[in-house]
């Protein structure tokens, strides 16, 4: 099983992501998540390289390209892909779509999380994240258990610094310039049969978008 999460920052991804990967025991893969994490082993992730992409991604900029498909091609030739992934986010554009079909590629399912921007404002500013698993929590839709605490380690959790307004509303206009004709490409894509395309309410609960996700890749 092999899919794709796309829709705006804050409209649910990481978390279906986490539930999704978990249920049927794929790596979830999140682009957001590995750019922020050190890969001291990682040739393409130098001390001074990982700067300037957190400070691209702090003004709420796009990752160049080609580091991109660099970062993603090596990740899912890992042994833990074999029987398939979850893409969180990727890809962000069209050359980034168009890689992953030249290099054989393929996913079953591509799934678009549809939400306002006002509303993402609304989510984003109350997300709260922890560092070391990617795990996301919101402090009113999705609280932790303790509050300030991770459920499962107990450890701090945080609030990242490109999830202020303005990083924000940064993000959703490269989204909708950037990512938008990625959703037009799957789309065409669908017509051949070989990948199923959804669009899924990402206004609701986590658990009613949840059953809908297990019904879809389930009964499809």
């Amino acid at each position: 099983m092999r899919i794709i999460f796309l829709g705006p920052p804050g409209s649910g991804k990481g978390t279906q992501a986490h539930l999704i990967s978990n249920k049927y025991n794929i790596p979830n893969i999140s682009t957001g998540m590995m750019l922020r994490q050190s890969f001291p082993k990682d040739p393409y992730q130098s001390h001074k390289i990982r700067k300037n992409i957190i400070n691209v991604m702090h003004t709420g900029n796009l990752v160049n390209d080609d580091f991109m498909v660099q970062l993603i091609n090596t990740r899912i030739n890992k042994n833990d892909c074999y029987n398939g992934f979850l893409l969180d986010g990727f890809p962000r554009t069209i050359l980034q779509a168009e890689f992953m079909k030249k290099y054989k590629i393929f996913v079953n399912y591509v799934i678009e999380f549809v939400i306002s921007d006002s509303t993402v404002i609304n989510r984003i500013t109350g997300r709260r994240i922890h560092i070391n698993s990617g795990r996301t929590y919101h402090i009113q839709f999705n609280p932790p258990k303790i509050c300030g605490l991770d459920d499962i380690t107990g450890e701090s959790l945080t609030t990242r610094k490109d999830d202020c307004e303005q990083t924000i509303r940064k993000r959703l206009h490269n989204y909708h310039q950037y990512t938008e004709p990625v959703l037009n490409y799957y789309r065409h894509e669908s017509k051949s049969k070989k990948i199923q395309y959804f669009s899924i309410d990402a206004n609701r609960k986590i658990t009613e978008i949840y059953k809908e996700l297990i019904s879809l890749l389930i009964n499809k």
